[in-house]
């Protein structure tokens, strides 16, 4: 031969009793593995490729492989004397081929089709954003937000040709948006889908094009759009309006409008779940003998008895004054936490009356202070 070539079974990794099953499935392997579409510029690989299904062409068939077997690689070569019908490309399973071929590139081999371009198709989906208030969030609001979508064109009604007229069936692809071609290539003779040259993949062709959208049965532009905001959304979530995304081509359905919804912060309350937290300051004077203090909610002011002794840190909750659960009857709590200030920029004259106050008071009044004291006693004698 003109050059050696390397053993048919060596090439597939199989050894000679192998079966026809396990043959193909070596073969499908192997070819996938070498195909040029996946290896785009490796010339090894397509040398390889090409090794794989001269293998394959003469092992799949019982008499060139009874050849092979007795004769070696002249067995199938029509150059030598026990030649037979082999001429050096792959002419046999183009089944085999096809299948591997749809397997990698999802059917566009070997008669696979496109969709039909005239079937119902849903629109796609559109997204906008909406800034609320705390408040709104918590009771809910309506707002009216713009959004930018595709809608069918008024003038043609969609169909992209002129008033009065309508579009034809493309007479070169019937319909389908796709012709067939053949093409004989060094693995044989394949045959693709290729886009409609004449219809451009839509399957009609529209002798009068719509004046309004230019034959695209379809325009964007901005609309507003009225929201109902439910009470207790909370930050970045979503509001999901169906159908009011674009609109569906061939009489499909719209898609959806997808609302971001962004909350913005309080000056004094803060959010966790449905429940509502602000902190309130007081003066020392209030803490040490209670007071009536007024309180803000979402619902209004409400007066709240602090009581006498009250340190920092303490906290009370006002029940059912939080945020509106979302979708479900009843509200969330409110938790106040009060600070205790200290005063600061003191007159000698206060200062006097605060010198004056501490000489009156003693560990009977500061019980916290005592028993720290009595710890650090305790710690250093030990």
């Amino acid at each position: 031969m003109a050059e050696d070539k390397r053993d048919y079974y060596e090439v597939l990794g199989v050894d000679k009793s192998v079966s026809d099953d396990d043959l193909k499935k070596a073969y499908r392997k192997a070819a996938k593995k070498y195909h040029p579409d996946l290896n785009p510029g490796d010339k090894e690989a397509e040398k390889k490729f090409k090794e794989v299904n001269e293998a394959y062409e003469v092992l799949s068939d019982k008499e060139k492989r009874a050849r092979y077997d007795q004769f070696g690689p002249e067995g199938v070569d029509p150059n030598f004397g026990a030649g037979g019908a082999y001429g050096g490309g792959f002419t046999g399973d183009f089944d085999d081929l096809g299948d591997i071929f749809s397997s990698i590139f999802g059917g566009g081999f070997g008669g696979g089709r496109r969709a039909n371009p005239n079937a119902p198709r849903r629109g796609n989906d559109t997204a906008a954003a909406v800034n609320i208030s705390f408040e709104e969030a918590a009771k809910g609001c309506k707002k009216t937000v713009r959004v930018t979508k595709i809608e069918n064109c008024k003038e043609c009604g969609g169909s992209g040709a002129e008033k009065g007229t309508s579009p034809k069936t493309c007479p070169v692809c019937h319909g389908t948006g796709q012709v067939a071609t053949t093409q004989r290539t060094p693995f044989g003779v394949m045959q693709t889908q290729q886009v409609c040259n004449n219809c451009h993949g839509s399957g009609k062709i529209i002798d009068k094009p719509c004046h309004t959208c230019a034959g695209k049965g379809r325009i964007r532009h901005t609309v507003e759009q009225n929201v109902d905001i439910p009470a207790g959304i909370d930050d970045g979530q979503v509001i999901n309006l169906r159908g009011g995304g674009d609109a569906g081509v061939n009489g499909g359905p719209a898609g959806d409008l997808r609302i971001n919804v962004n909350v913005r912060p309080h000056p004094i309350f803060e959010r966790r779940g449905y429940d509502v937290y602000c902190e309130i300051p007081i003066t020392f004077t209030q803490a040490a003998l209670g007071d009536e203090i007024v309180v803000p909610t979402l619902d209004g002011k409400v007066k709240f008895t602090i009581h006498e002794g009250t340190q920092p840190g303490d906290e009370f909750k006002l029940r059912g004054k939080g945020i509106q659960r979302l979708n479900y009857s009843g509200k969330g709590d409110q938790y106040v936490k009060i600070t205790v200030e200290v005063p600061k920029e003191l007159t000698k004259a206060q200062k006097d009356k605060l010198k004056e106050f501490d000489k009156a008071t003693d560990d009977k009044n500061y019980k916290k202070r005592k028993s720290f004291t009595d710890k650090i006693k305790d710690f250093f004698n030990e």
